[in-house]
């Protein structure tokens, strides 16, 4: 990236919109090796095709459509006037991060993909990076929808290990099991660590030193009013550092609606005391005042639209079940979302559906804070034909090894379960260093929220930007995808398949030159930059549609079909209109599939190597 980057965070990978730095994007001078090119276009040497010619001459006309109309009943000259090539080249019109049209918000929220992060308040690897808000603030401004905050009790006390253990129950129910056993197992190998250097005094270290140590989280007591201790976020059996609560809360405010005005949804992770809970609730409802979604929509059998929750923040948490949610199969009565109050007796009998052990109960979910989670109301996953699998505010999420899983054996009923109902998807725990899976598969799967970590740019990251760069952060699905607004149920039937028409193309991509492209780190000269095109294909796997094992289990990689040109020379190479072909490519939905081109640089060694392959 540019190092402009580091200065304004919103001109990274947007995942959304770019409303305050859109300019950024656009060039004001092309160089001498673009110009080369351009003028090869404007006296009909390398003509421009017909889709092309109406871009240019409807970019200098007052009535496109008249220009689109001129051309389909003329002969158009394949010369351009190279003015206004050049005039389109520099403007915005040029500029491929410009905003998503007809991308209509009238639908239920679960007819959309959502741009989401994941961990969002860590700003480095998963194991001991740095808990901000500045994190936060990053993503919002760069179109993310869908955040998640982690949140633990304030004010550190030691607690037992049975304490420990429930307050990691709640990770293991969302399908974060690796992530558990590998901080358990690096938790015991610091304890035994530490006690074969004891000090001078031959004593081991206090448990409390090692909890605080690795930041553990332990039980809130309050100890006075005056100087409560007040949540923190941070990433739990780990060594990140943490931020309070009340601060994440207060950047979140400043920053969700600056450049996209569509619905937030913030997902809480819970490790709290019930007293802690009650400050939770107090700051949110004291910090976001107007944002929140206090209670359903009367007669609500639907989920409402993106259009209908703007300015809005959707609190997604699990807790207890609200009274009224019932199966909405065609079998049973219609179900109406409601957040309705429930008495000590109702709360003791509507837990959330879980297939846990009983300590697991011990972080349970406030009435207070359950209530704000009005029409993304998180629920255990025990699969996809339990009753809580059809209550139309149900959200469940799932770990990347889990939706592998569900795949292979519940692939068709998946499908048909997330054309109405929104899911979630997250990273496995074993990413310490904060990759990414691959989000293609998810969103072919029908997952809304398929999270990621923003910090790392790689392949994912990449197709994040792809799906949502210059949109709002909210795209609706292909028609095939989406579900229906009357009758909210599952089927075993409907499959990926059948769900949107499948292709085969040829692609052809044509590299002309670059400008400007940044020198990698620690290069001063550009003499020894060599830099060259990779073009991959991104698109479905016949094994997406059968429900087969997939190769390297979601996680991201290279594209399924790749080209690369020759390495070109500085910071402003002539690749010469060097073409990249891919002939007949079967079984693509064009709707989610993608093109990634990367700018990749060589070194000496590596030029010698291809050489010596291309001669032999």
């Amino acid at each position: 990236m540019p190092v402009a980057a580091d200065i304004f965070p919103q001109v990274q990978a947007s995942g959304g919109q770019l409303a305050l730095h859109s300019t950024m994007n656009i060039v004001s001078n092309v160089s001498t090796s673009v110009l080369k090119h351009l003028i090869a276009i404007a006296d009909g040497s390398n003509p421009l095709d017909h889709e092309q010619l109406t871009e240019l001459r409807a970019f200098n006309s007052k009535d496109p459509q008249a220009v689109a109309e001129a051309l389909d009943s003329m002969q158009w000259s394949d010369k351009v006037d190279l003015h206004l090539l050049l005039k389109y080249m520099t403007s915005s019109e040029c500029n491929i991060m410009r905003p998503l049209l007809g991308n209509d918000l009238t639908y239920p929220i679960s007819n959309y993909f959502i741009s989401s992060s994941h961990n969002t308040y860590l700003s480095g690897n998963q194991f001991y990076g740095e808990a901000s808000t500045d994190a936060y603030s990053n993503v919002l401004l760069r179109g993310c929808r869908c955040i998640e905050i982690d949140v633990w009790d304030g004010e550190a006390k030691a607690s037992n290990s049975e304490d420990q253990e429930a307050e990691g129950a709640e990770e293991r129910e969302e399908g974060g099991e690796e992530k558990h056993h590998f901080t358990s197992h690096l938790y015991h190998s610091l304890s035994s660590h530490l006690s074969k250097h004891r000090s001078s005094s031959n004593t081991l270290p206090a448990v409390a030193s090692i909890n605080n140590a690795l930041q553990m989280p332990t039980p809130w007591i309050s100890t006075t009013t005056a100087m409560r201790a007040e949540p923190r976020v941070l990433h739990g059996h780990t060594m990140t550092r943490e931020v309070s609560f009340r601060a994440v809360c207060s950047a979140i405010r400043d920053s969700a609606f600056v450049t996209s005005n569509l619905p937030l949804i913030v997902s809480l992770e819970i490790h709290t005391s019930p007293e802690q809970q009650v400050i939770m609730v107090e700051i949110m409802r004291d910090l976001w005042a107007g944002l929140l979604i206090e209670e359903a929509n009367q007669d609500c059998t639907v989920l409402p639209s993106p259009a209908e929750l703007r300015g809005k923040i959707l609190v997604k948490v699990k807790g207890i079940t609200p009274i009224g949610m019932k199966d909405t199969s065609p079998a049973s009565p219609k179900h109406k979302l409601s957040a309705s109050p429930v008495s000590g007796s109702e709360l003791e009998e509507s837990r959330s559906f879980s297939t846990t052990k009983s300590k697991t109960n011990k972080k349970n979910i406030i009435q207070a804070l359950s209530a704000l989670s009005v029409y993304t109301h998180s629920y255990h996953f025990s699969g996809l034909s339990g009753s809580e699998a059809r209550i139309p505010s149900h959200v469940f999420s799932l770990s990347e090894k889990k939706l592998m899983e569900v795949h292979e054996s519940q692939g068709p009923t998946l499908f048909s379960h997330n054309r109405n109902f929104l899911m979630r998807a997250f990273p496995s725990g074993t990413r310490v260093s904060s990759s990414n899976l691959d989000p293609a598969f998810f969103w072919r799967k029908g997952v809304q929220m398929v999270a990621l970590n923003w910090q790392s740019w790689d392949a994912g990251m990449m197709l994040n930007e792809g799906m949502f760069g210059g949109g709002s952060g909210w795209v609706l699905k292909p028609e095939g995808y989406r579900g229906s607004a009357t009758n909210a149920s599952i089927s075993q039937h409907e499959n990926q398949t059948g769900a949107m028409p499948h292709k085969t193309i040829s692609l052809t991509v044509q590299i002309l030159a670059a400008q400007d492209l940044p020198l990698p780190n620690g290069e001063v000269r550009s003499f020894h930059f060599h830099p060259y095109v990779k073009c991959e294909l991104h698109v479905e796997k016949p094994e997406e549609r059968s429900g087969a094992p997939i190769a390297g289990g979601g996680r991201s990689q290279d594209g399924e079909y790749k080209r690369t040109t020759r390495p070109s020379k500085g910071i402003e190479p002539d690749f010469g209109g060097e073409t990249m072909q891919f002939a007949e490519i079967t079984g693509v939905v064009e709707e989610l599939s993608f093109v990634r081109s990367v700018q990749l640089r060589e070194f000496a060694h590596d030029m010698l190597y291809r050489n010596a392959e291309e001669s032999s």
